[in-house]
C-alpha cells in the first residue's frame, strides 16, 4: 500500500517541482522593463508645529502640492529599483494646528510660529511587489500592492510669514522671509539646508492597458534635521538676534496676550521647540506609469 501511494505521489511532487523551476527560469533579462512615472502628490509635515506623526494629525488645510518624475527598472519577479526627482512644499502654523483650549497645545498656540518650506528631493529606493510576476509586462497582474524603502537627499528653505505679534517697520506685513540666515535661536552657525532622509511606505498599481498603470502611494520621510520649521531649541537672548527679522521671528512673533500661565514665555532659555524630536514629511499621491518597450526589428523579407 505504501509503495503504491509513493508510486502515485512521486510524479505529482516531481511535476510541482519542475513547474516551479520552469517558472523561475522563465524570468529572464527579456522580462525586465523600465517605466517612466509622473506623479501628482500632497505633502504634509510633522515637527514642532505639528508634533504627532499620525494619520489623524493630517490637516487638509496644511497639505501642499508636490510633483515628481521617476524611472523604475524591474529587475526580478518581485523587485524593482526606482530613482526619482520631486519638488513640493510643506507648511505649518501654530495658530491653526494648536487649540488654545487644549492644555497640551496652548503653548504652541501662543508661540505663534508659522513657516512654509519648498523642498527639492532626489531619491533612490527599492520596491518589493507583494506578488510575483514570472513573465513579461504583458502578463503582469491587474492589481499589484507593494512596499518600498531607500535613501533621499533633499534641499529645503524654510520661510516665515510676517503676521501678528510686534511687527517692526522694516518688515512688510504679509511678506515671507527666509529663516535659516536669521539664526532665530542664536545659533553660532546656520543649520545645513541640504539633508538626508529615509523614504519608506507602500502603494498599489492598477493596470490600465498593456503599457500603462495607475499608482497610488503614501511615503514617509524620516529626516535627520529638526529645522524643517526653523524651530528646535530654546529662546535666545534678544541681544543675540542681530536684525529686525531675527528679533521678530525669534522673539516678537509670540502673542502678546499670553495668559498668566505663561509668564516670561519667551525669556532666554525658555523652551521654543523640542530638539529631541526630528522632523518628518509625508508624500501621498497618484502616479501614471508608462512602460517603455523596445521595438522589435523584423527580419528582412526574401
Amino acid at each position: 500500500m505504501k509503495l503504491t501511494t509513493t508510486f502515485f505521489l512521486l510524479p505529482a511532487v516531481a511535476a510541482t517541482l519542475l513547474g516551479t523551476a520552469a517558472r523561475a527560469q522563465s524570468f529572464t533579462t527579456k522580462n525586465r522593463y523600465t517605466t517612466v512615472d509622473v506623479s501628482l502628490n500632497a505633502m504634509n509635515y510633522f515637527g514642532d508645529v505639528v508634533p504627532k506623526v499620525t494619520m489623524s494629525s493630517l490637516r487638509a488645510g496644511a497639505s501642499r502640492p508636490n510633483v515628481g518624475i521617476s524611472l523604475t527598472r524591474r529587475l526580478t519577479t518581485r523587485f524593482s529599483a526606482r530613482v526619482a526627482v520631486a519638488y513640493g512644499r510643506i507648511s505649518g502654523e501654530d495658530s491653526k494646528a494648536a487649540d488654545p483650549r487644549d492644555d497640551n497645545a496652548r503653548f504652541r498656540y501662543h508661540r505663534n510660529m508659522n513657516f512654509r518650506n519648498d523642498i527639492v528631493e532626489v531619491s533612490a529606493v527599492g520596491r518589493l511587489d507583494l506578488f510575483r510576476n514570472h513573465y513579461s509586462y504583458l502578463r503582469r497582474p491587474n492589481l499589484m500592492p507593494y512596499v518600498f524603502g531607500g535613501i533621499a537627499l533633499f534641499h529645503h528653505n524654510p520661510k516665515g510669514y510676517v503676521q501678528g505679534g510686534t511687527i517692526p517697520k522694516s518688515l512688510a506685513e504679509g511678506s515671507y522671509v527666509a529663516l535659516q540666515p536669521l539664526r532665530t535661536e542664536g545659533q553660532d552657525q546656520s543649520y545645513n539646508r541640504t539633508q538626508l532622509a529615509i523614504p519608506f511606505g507602500f502603494g498599489v498599481r492598477y493596470r490600465l492597458s498593456n503599457n500603462l498603470d495607475l499608482g497610488l502611494e503614501i511615503g514617509w520621510r524620516k529626516t535627520f534635521t529638526d529645522y524643517l520649521d526653523d524651530v528646535s531649541g530654546n529662546y535666545t537672548d534678544v541681544a543675540n538676534l542681530t536684525s529686525d527679522a531675527a528679533r521678530y521671528f525669534g522673539h516678537d512673533v509670540t502673542r502678546t496676550e499670553n495668559p498668566d500661565a505663561f509668564v516670561n514665555f519667551n525669556a532666554p532659555g525658555s523652551m521654543r521647540g523640542r530638539s529631541t524630536m526630528q522632523d518628518w514629511y509625508i508624500v501621498t499621491g497618484l502616479s501614471v506609469n508608462y512602460i517603455l518597450v523596445k521595438k522589435q526589428n523584423g527580419g528582412k523579407f526574401r
